[in-house]
């Protein structure tokens, strides 16, 4: 073949590696392993766009590397297939989620194999397969039968819980539970009747059930995620979402909320990613202090606070509108404002009650608490500000030590007591006094801030209204959804109480059900199947949320197919840990907490060996769309039959509105007028208003996204372009973590590149050149340079400088008429990271025939050839270059002086004259002053 032809030669060397399973992977202790891991997709209907492989490029590019410098790589890929939209299309069309995610998975496959990655596809999981949720099941099955212990700061069977209750009772037992148990001896636990027992530990186990507040979209009859709520409406149909109070399982995960905050010192994690995760679980210490409500003793409301010195500052108490009290803590008077602002905070989600820190709202309970040290009636509120999940769901207000107390204060017209930092000096407090503006501080008075604090504290402790706390922004997570597509929950119910079913019965499969919508009583979707019970007892009718199926998969991709267990106990202590994982930072709060807290829980129990999963974490950037956009005349006769479209640089002459077009109707920003004609029905009659004969679009750049018409489809660049320049353009686009625009209009230089490397190999004739001649210094000087700069490159994950390099080497040697076999053979081993399918076929053409480019050894970097024989020196007379003298690159100071005082231009530019002073500057320049 003497002229590339990337159709043919993609497809010939992608059917060879999957007939001869080039990339299949086996545990091999003769070499070091490494593990490359990509966050796998969830497989949507519009298959993948050119943003999406991004990251799977550098993943691949890297895993290739690592091959060539003698690494066994594990480098697999797989789905992430149950999910709502899934679902949601199921519901409006009948059809199975199952079918339509395994059509979606064939469509990724095809794309994801045309672009040429080494994937293990023999590894595949899928996470909607019962085969592998099998597995999550089960962990789900462990934690439930887990609990953590805070003396050993671990989990632990739940056994051995049991073991201190039959000893000691709840003495000496330091437990991750519930806020309110049961406290009893050894001799009461004794004494328990087996039911009552097991219903104590429900109390104590890592996964339990509780009432807790979520996104509930009543149009869609489920519970959403933080992630699928968009603007107090639904990213999935734009329903609205109203906050709720449901029984659901929960996951302990704050039980691991400074093992997860530590664990981040031992991690090569970006800083932001890092600091996203300590903001999110938010560890503060303060004390809980109890306020007692006006003529309701026995009512007290708990707040969290970090700073109890300033408890006499406290001139309102603000609740959640979701908080159990509210009810009953409002007035007649107040009951129709309470009630209408409850009715619009549940229309927000948590998310955007947190994150909008401006908005200024409340409402009045008519009732009042008790300030427990200065003794002053403190009026109550509702604000949305306050989150019934956070702490426990009421804020002590002091105005003038917090900005958004202060808002609220100024806002609603509360009073706002000025307190003087406990640190100010008695002088400065007597003077306040004197102004008027100072409350007496009373016990703190003259305190530092620390001395201050134990005070109070100590005082909480003994008067039993408080005590010193760490708390955690982080709540227990939300582990269940009330949808159809998702792993159904181990677990069945009798009398009332939750049990596990048989570890020999799983996997639990889901069931048929004839409509994927909750029941007509508003049960969830799998109250529809049919004798769904375990021997006789209804099961949980709830599935497992998204993340569950993501908290664990890189195990099972190093024993896919293991029917006794998750992974062998020989794959988990070859394989280890991700070395290197790949993927976007809108998975920081999500994911990647969520999975860090399962591996460390899988480690308490014995199952796994490290604490963190994943060594290295890089967050690829984001390729955004270039929008093509045309002008429509504002108004113009017959301008719904007719409208009229003015071309990019006349578009100022008229009163025009922009539109964005489909991005495969344009080519250099020049519209294909036919094809857009026909796009859409209300275009057929379509007027243009041209410049040069030719309508040009405008562009903008934005996210890639269908609704913009700027997706493209990586299938038509390969099919164009081949994949080799489809990869390689990626890279060249700019640096991996960043952001830039997706532009295809650059792709021609990447294909130019591809080609003129191919002409290396053949002369002008099409003849194949290449011979076993010697190579000259100059081509191993091009050679040496790029094996340097792109190891380098790639080590410090810098792709699109590694393009410009093989660009530069390839004109190096082009300009050289390098047709030398053994220069030729080392650069194609180089580029075969980058440009695998092009590299086999010139690896063939080489004469190669046995073994492909992808068993090849790295080549070894000589530093020899890139030393210079001799350096050109630019000679200056009086700070002027008059000429140039190359001398050998290890001649010394005294003999180069020498040598050019000797020059024949040299001495006509000195003129007679006896230099004052000769510089030389090693391999810079020499001067010489007159």
């Amino acid at each position: 073949m003497s002229e590339y032809n990337h159709r043919e030669i993609d497809k010939k060397w992608q059917q060879f590696w999957e007939e001869n399973k080039t990339y299949e992977v086996k545990i091999d202790h003769s070499k070091p392993k490494f593990y490359v891991l990509d966050m796998f997709p969830y497989p949507s209907g519009a298959g993948l766009h050119v943003g999406h492989p991004l990251g799977y490029i550098a993943s691949d590019i890297y895993s290739r590397y690592k091959k060539l410098k003698g690494f066994n790589v594990l480098h697999p890929m797989g789905f992430d297939s149950f999910g709502l939209p899934a679902e949601q299309y199921a519901i409006q069309t009948g059809q199975h989620p199952a079918i339509t995610t395994e059509a979606n998975i064939s469509t990724y496959i095809s794309q994801l194999k045309k672009i040429g990655f080494c994937y293990d596809w023999s590894r595949e999981v899928r996470t909607s397969d019962p085969k592998y949720y099998k597995w999550t099941q089960w962990i789900f099955m462990e934690l439930f039968k887990s609990w953590y212990n805070k003396d050993t700061d671990k989990a632990e069977p739940i056994e051995t819980l049991y073991e201190k209750f039959a000893q000691n009772g709840t003495k000496g037992v330091n437990a991750v539970c519930d806020e309110e148990v049961k406290m009893f001896s050894a001799e009461e636990w004794n004494g328990f009747s087996e039911t009552e027992q097991y219903t104590i530990s429900l109390k104590y186990r890592l996964t339990y059930l509780s009432e807790a507040v979520v996104n509930f979209c009543p149009a869609l009859g489920m519970v959403l995620s933080n992630d699928e709520v968009k603007d107090g409406v639904s990213e999935r149909g734009g329903y609205p979402v109203i906050q709720k109070k449901m029984q659901q399982w929960m996951m302990r995960i704050t039980a691991y909320a400074d093992r997860l905050i530590s664990g981040l010192t031992t991690i090569d994690w970006s800083d932001s990613l890092k600091e996203q995760q300590r903001n999110w679980i938010g560890r503060s210490v303060g004390a809980m202090v109890k306020f007692e409500v006006e003529n309701k003793p026995d009512t007290l409301i708990e707040v969290f606070t970090t700073r109890v010195d300033t408890i006499y500052g406290v001139s309102f108490m603000v609740l959640a509108p979701e908080h159990e009290w509210v009810a009953d803590l409002t007035t007649p008077e107040q009951k129709e404002s309470i009630d209408n602002y409850i009715t619009e905070t549940q229309k927000r989600s948590e998310l955007d009650r947190m994150s909008d820190v401006k908005k200024v709202s409340g409402a009045f309970t008519g009732s009042y608490c008790i300030n427990p040290f200065s003794g002053e009636k403190v009026p109550i509120w509702i604000a949305d500000y306050v989150l019934a999940g956070y702490g426990t769901g009421a804020v002590m207000g002091v105005p003038s030590g917090d900005q958004r107390d202060w808002n609220f204060a100024t806002h609603f017209g509360l009073p706002i007591v000025p307190i003087l930092d406990s640190q100010q000096d008695i002088d400065q407090q007597a003077d306040a006094t004197k102004e008027g503006k100072y409350i007496n501080s009373g016990m703190i008075n003259g305190l530092g801030y620390q001395e201050a604090t134990k005070k109070l504290i100590d005082s909480l402790e003994e008067r039993g209204i408080g005590k010193g706390k760490v708390n955690y922004r982080l709540r227990d997570a939300v582990f269940a959804r009330q949808r159809y597509w998702g792993e159904p929950v181990p677990v069945y119910f009798k009398d009332g109480l939750p049990y596990l079913i048989d570890e020999q019965d799983l996997p639990m499969i889901l069931p048929e059900i004839d409509k994927y919508l909750p029941t007509e009583d508003g049960e969830p979707p799998l109250g529809r199947a049919d004798g769904w019970n375990y021997k006789g007892n209804p099961y949980e009718l709830s599935t497992m949320p998204g993340w569950a199926g993501s908290s664990w998969y890189w195990y099972r991709y190093m024993d896919a197919h293991n029917e006794n267990e998750f992974a062998s106990k020989e794959a988990i202590d070859y394989w280890q840990n991700v070395d290197l994982y790949l993927g976007g930072t809108e998975h920081a709060t999500g994911h990647l907490l969520y999975s860090r807290f399962w591996n460390k829980f899988l480690k308490d129990r014995g199952y796994v060996p490290q604490e963190e999963y994943a060594l290295k974490l890089i967050n690829q950037g984001m390729i955004q769309g270039r929008s093509s956009l045309v002008y429509r005349l504002k108004s113009s006769e017959g301008a719904d039959k007719n409208p009229v479209f003015v071309s990019y640089n006349l578009k100022n002459q008229y009163e025009t509105t922009t539109i964005h077009v489909d991005v495969s109707l344009v080519k250099n920003d020049v519209l294909n007028i036919e094809k857009f004609k026909t796009w859409r029905p209300d275009l057929a009659n379509a007027e243009f208003i041209l410049e040069d004969d030719k309508y040009v679009c405008g562009s903008q750049v934005e996210k890639m996204s269908k609704r913009l018409y700027n997706v493209v489809n990586p299938d038509d660049i390969v099919e164009e372009y081949g994949a080799d320049t489809f990869r390689l353009y990626e890279m060249f686009l700019g640096p991996l973590t960043e952001s830039k625009p997706w532009d295809t209009r650059g792709i021609e230089g990447t294909y130019r590149f591809i080609r003129k490397l191919w002409r290396l190999f053949y002369d002008q004739n099409g003849k194949y050149s290449v011979t076993d001649a010697e190579p000259t210094k100059a081509e191993l000087k091009a050679l040496h340079k790029t094996i340097k700069k792109v190891s380098e490159d790639i080590e410090n994950f810098s792709f699109n400088t590694s393009v410009s390099t093989f660009m530069i080497c390839v004109n190096e040697l082009s300009d050289l008429k390098c047709s030398k076999k053994t220069i030729l053979e080392q650069l194609v081993i180089v580029l075969s990271a980058y440009a695998p399918h092009i590299a086999e076929e010139l690896w063939e053409i080489l004469g190669n025939e046995k073994g492909t480019v992808t068993q090849q050894s790295y080549p070894e970097f000589d530093a020899n050839h890139l030393i210079e024989d001799s350096f050109e020196y630019p000679i200056q007379i009086n700070g002027k270059v008059r000429t140039s003298i190359s001398f050998p690159a290890d001649m010394s100071k005294e003999d180069i002086e020498k040598a050019v005082l000797a020059n024949e231009n040299v001495i006509k530019w000195l003129e007679g004259n006896t230099p004052k002073k000769l510089i030389v500057v090693p391999k810079r320049i020499v001067n010489v002053v007159v």
